[in-house]
């Protein structure tokens, strides 16, 4: 069976952990999409880790975790995920890399560096790990495969030049920087390809056998459906799909096979980076939630940079978890929200005089306004509760008002960070 785990509004919903969680009952996890541009937050018995490219099921010893060739693969960062778990007590996790999947170079980093410095005020709030420049080449088909290594060296040389007559010319006279010169480019990627060859294989022919002999499969999806490029705040977004229909590309399996799908789903809102973002907040009492809100506070796994905050958006949400054709949600961080008196949720956005209930383009979206409704809060902690029943009878229905915004059942409910802190109903 495969089942995929995917975000349903800005990223940074909890996926980490609900991958995690469910890894235990899974045989292997694949990263389908996205780089290590942004990250995974879990806490489990061997600690606190922030989770880049490797997939979140790499804390089981019985799980194969998969980096499918949709995935930006840096190919440093990935070994030092790697050894950083070891170093740290995890037993060295069973990973397999697609030999189809693409390299992150080191200039597509400095590309990004360049161009988000060139734009000032206008940029696009990059987290400068080189994925815009690294999904233009790949769709411009200029960009390197982990299957490049192993060609000899004059046809890899060839094609190295090849690449650099365009890199090059952005160089020199867009960004005024020194060349690239081919033997350089070359020596990395021999370093590469010493670091990454212990774990390259044909994955999508062991996912094939592993369909075929009934494994129970998890596909892990980075950020979320606000971030995809064709149904996101477009150009605030990533550069890969976020939709769980992605999945079935970027691991290399038939759509059919995916049955579940799990949006996570945060009981208040929060982002990192530039874009629309209707319901947020400002502040001291943005202030307030971020410090409250995950584990240590609301700041970015890999940036590290604070999250904008905002309240609950049913309007959002309700387009994220139908874009992502969700069967059920997982609704996160609701224990963080025990300090209010009353909990805003935006259920509809004002519009040029009109009330909008479906989710708007980027365009329409720069004037909408919140509209809120407000549900009585419940002024306890509820960190350790395991029954849906023994919650407080407010925090029951702040769950089933969302529920019935959203129209899809939320069948966990996450009221801390720790892998077992979950309820499910």
């Amino acid at each position: 069976m495969v089942r995929a785990i995917v975000g349903a509004n800005w990223g940074d919903e909890g996926k980490g952990k609900i991958t995690d969680m469910l890894g235990e009952n899974s045989d292997i996890v694949i990263r389908f999409q996205g780089g290590a541009n942004a990250g995974h937050t879990i806490i489990n018995n061997y600690g606190k880790f922030a989770l880049h490219t490797l997939p979140s099921g790499v804390f089981y010893d019985h799980v194969t975790s998969i980096i499918g060739n949709g995935v930006a693969l840096n190919i440093p960062l990935v070994i030092k995920e790697i050894d950083d778990l070891v170093s740290r007590g995890v037993p060295k996790p069973h990973v397999l890399v697609s030999d189809r999947a693409q390299i992150v170079m080191p200039y597509h980093i400095y590309f990004d560096q360049c161009e988000e410095e060139r734009r000032g005020k206008k940029a696009f709030g990059s987290t400068k790990s080189g994925i815009a420049p690294f999904y233009s080449d790949k769709y411009a088909k200029i960009g390197f495969q982990v299957a490049d290594l192993y060609a000899d060296e004059a046809s890899l040389k060839e094609k190295i030049a090849g690449v650099l007559v365009q890199k090059n010319v952005l160089l020199e006279h867009l960004y005024h920087k020194e060349p690239l010169q081919v033997q350089d480019i070359y020596d990395t990627l021999m370093q590469y390809k010493e670091m990454i060859d212990p774990y390259v294989c044909d994955t999508a022919a062991y996912l094939h056998q592993a369909l075929a002999d009934g494994k129970n499969i998890l596909l892990e999806g980075q950020l979320g459906t606000l971030k995809d490029p064709d149904f996101g705040i477009y150009p605030m977004v990533t550069s890969s799909s976020t939709l769980a229909a992605y999945g079935a590309i970027g691991a290399g399996i038939p759509p059919y096979e995916i049955k579940d799908i799990i949006a996570v789903v945060k009981a208040y809102s929060s982002a990192v980076g530039a874009g629309e973002f209707v319901s947020e907040i400002f502040g001291d009492e943005a202030q307030e939630l971020r410090t409250r809100g995950g584990d240590g506070g609301e700041y970015g796994a890999t940036t590290g940079r604070p999250r904008r905050m905002g309240w609950f958006d049913a309007v959002a949400t309700r387009y994220g978890v139908r874009m992502q054709g969700a069967t059920e949600v997982a609704l996160t961080v609701l224990d963080v929200l025990g300090y209010l008196d009353e909990l805003p949720v935006c259920v509809g956005y004002e519009f040029h005089g009109r009330i909008l209930k479906e989710f708007p383009t980027t365009t329409h979206l720069k004037d909408c306004k919140p509209v809120y409704e407000y549900l009585p809060g419940w002024k306890c902690e509820i960190r350790g509760i395991r029954r849906y029943e023994d919650l407080p009878e407010n925090c029951r229905n702040y769950i089933e008002f969302i529920e019935k915004e959203i129209g899809v059942p939320i069948t966990m409910v996450s009221n801390g960070p720790g892998r077992d802190e979950i309820i499910h109903r």
